[in-house]
């Protein structure tokens, strides 16, 4: 940092007054909202703090920041375990900061300018533990097995197949009989973009189908999940058929279709399926859309390391 030969008491009292004109600024020019100018003064303020920490003084000026000062600031946000939405709104405001510096020439250059706003999280997917799956799978069977009614059948293999095969909401709602082979356990799926692929049908689910086929009402001859009138069973009724048994075993935890399709790949992950293999299953264009389900996977590996390991706690 350069220093110059003003007193440390004028320099603070500096560094203050280019802040409050930048609040005005953004008040009054930019019209922003008082959150947002509010906002703004505790991120420039924590930031300040931070700097003369990292300094080690107080005798230092706007002008003598350097990229390597806020870059250092948001690696402490992190180790302080701020989310990465956080630390990206902090630096938004420094950048916003010394942009206005640069352009009422009290410094030279932004030193925010280069530096990349971190990339946000992606919200692990919520899922079914196995316990909370067998649950729901063994009492839907029951149910089914003992009411004996089509439409108990249907959400029996509905919830089978989802969770056996991972299948997004659309695919099947779109599934026809002809796409499903329970003599060969696969099913043939038709993902985004119109890609087929091809899934392997367990046993269970197999099972629930058969006995579903068995029993379900003739009509549209194509469609695998049938109204009680025999036409197409609709999406809407496809999620309420789940979500009423997902309630049940979820602790409160509100969960949908496609927590089956995440339950079915972490619990393949947890089980030591490949990730490329479970990517196919799922019908990713990408394995980096994949990656997020080992993310939850870790994370129950740390825990079980944290309480099964001699020295996993300290």
């Amino acid at each position: 940092m350069t220093r110059t030969a003003a007193p440390a008491d004028s320099r603070v009292r500096a560094r203050t007054e280019w802040v409050e004109d930048f609040l005005r600024y953004a008040s009054a020019e930019r019209r922003l909202s008082p959150n947002t100018v509010s906002a703004y003064r505790r991120d420039l303020g924590q930031f300040e703090a931070f700097v003369c920490g990292y300094e080690g003084t107080i005798d230092w000026g706007w002008a003598d920041v350097h990229r390597v000062s806020i870059r250092s600031f948001m690696g402490e946000l992190e180790l302080r375990g701020l989310k990465r939405a956080s630390i990206g709104r902090k630096l938004a405001a420094v950048r916003a900061f010394f942009t206005f510096l640069q352009r009422t020439d009290r410094v030279e250059a932004s030193p925010a300018l280069l530096l990349r706003t971190p990339r946000r999280e992606r919200p692990l997917p919520a899922f079914l533990s196995e316990d909370q799956a067998r649950a729901l799978l063994d009492s839907a069977a029951e149910t089914a097995r003992r009411d004996g009614s089509v439409v108990a059948l249907r959400r029996w293999a509905l919830l089978e197949l989802l969770y056996s095969c991972g299948l997004r909401l659309a695919e099947a709602h779109g599934l026809d009989v002809i796409d499903v082979d329970l003599h060969t356990g696969q099913v043939r799926a038709l993902g985004k973009g119109a890609k087929e692929r091809v899934v392997p049908l367990g046993r269970p689910a197999a099972e629930a189908l058969g006995e579903y086929f068995s029993a379900r009402p003739s009509g549209e001859a194509g469609a695998v999940f049938l109204s009680i009138r025999g036409t197409r069973l609709s999406r809407r009724q496809i999620q309420r058929d789940v979500a009423a048994r997902l309630a049940q075993v979820a602790g409160g935890e509100r969960l949908t279709t496609h927590s089956l399709r995440h339950s079915f790949a972490t619990h393949l992950l947890d089980r030591g399926a490949d990730l490329v293999s479970v990517k196919e299953m799922l019908g990713h264009a990408s394995l980096s859309t994949t990656r997020i389900y080992t993310h939850t996977s870790v994370d129950r590996l740390k825990r079980v390391h944290s309480r099964a390991h001699p020295r996993g706690g300290e």
